[in-house]
């Protein structure tokens, strides 16, 4: 979108200056045609490469310090890398009552990313090859970017020329700042996309993955069952003896808290059977008067 209302201003900027255009000359003349003819025909490849390998080697931390050597000696920078260990098993063996035998089997990969000069790259992938055990995989991409290039340098150059002639062209009413800041910062961009594609031209990106065998290791730790750590049978059969006489007078001493509650509830329940008793044999009374009623 600004670069089409950069086009579109410089497009009105020389529409409207046409009188001024036969002192300046026209826009696209034979001879800046014939300059962009002769440019293209000189322009030199830009081609950039990326690699990458995947290999297995023998041990990761030795393979990593071997690769920032050789990398140093190219004349690269390493841009990045990692290393990890994946923990594939891991059990734990009693070895005595507070210590534990654990085994674990574990992964260790790496990642690396390095800069190269391209020349250099080639001899760079050999060396690896010699690195490692065996090579899973490597492959190499090159992305030739020299239309692009001379796209944006005779693009920034036309907007050197646009400049200068809107600079000649303004007057004190109609400055065009606006429309000669726009154009100049579109050069800046292009100037800049192509000092990146010359640094990675310069310099290509490989990226490395490798790995190692999986890795047992043993080690004593500290027992971590707090079931290991209780008394033994006899001496918890006793804590058991001594603590339920403890929870015993415990309630002793609860219900002697309660003392009144406990009596009223012994009056209660006299009371009561008193009364089932009474209303029981004022019953049997009642039934044994009706029976001798009707005998006679």
């Amino acid at each position: 979108m600004k670069r089409i209302i950069i086009a579109m201003a410089v497009a009105a900027c020389l529409f409207g200056c046409q009188n001024a255009e036969k002192k300046y000359g026209s826009v696209a003349s034979t001879e800046e045609i014939s300059a962009t003819d002769s440019t293209t025909s000189t322009v030199a490849p830009k081609i950039i490469k990326t690699a990458d390998m995947r290999f297995r080697v023998k041990d990761v931390q030795n393979t990593k310090e071997k690769l920032s050597q050789t990398i140093k000696a190219q004349g690269g920078t390493v841009a990045e890398f990692s290393i990890q260990s994946v923990i594939q098993e891991s059990q734990k063996v009693k070895q005595s009552i507070d210590s534990l035998k654990e085994i674990t089997s574990y992964r260790t990969e790496g990642y690396l990313v390095a800069k190269v000069p391209s020349e250099r790259l080639d001899d760079f992938t050999n060396a690896i090859a010699k690195m490692a055990v065996f090579v899973d995989n490597q492959s190499m991409k090159m992305d030739d970017q020299s239309i692009n290039y001379l796209s944006n340098k005779l693009k920034a150059n036309n907007r050197v020329e646009a400049v200068e002639r809107i600079n000649k062209m303004a007057t004190k009413k109609s400055p065009n700042v606006e429309t000669s800041l726009l154009i100049k910062d579109d050069y800046v961009d292009r100037k800049i996309e192509n000092l990146l594609i010359d640094n990675r031209v310069k310099y290509s990106t490989i990226t490395l993955n490798f790995y190692q065998d999986n890795t047992v290791k043993t080690m004593i730790v500290a027992n971590d069952n707090v079931y290991d750590y209780k008394p033994g049978f006899a001496d918890r059969f006793w804590l058991g003896l001594v603590n339920g006489w403890t929870i015993f007078k415990e309630i002793i001493l609860a219900l002697s808290n309660l003392w009144m509650l406990i009596l009223v509830g012994v009056g209660v329940f006299f009371v009561a059977r008193y009364l089932i008793r009474k209303n029981k044999l004022a019953t049997d009374l009642a039934t044994r008067n009706l029976i001798d009623r009707a005998m006679q």
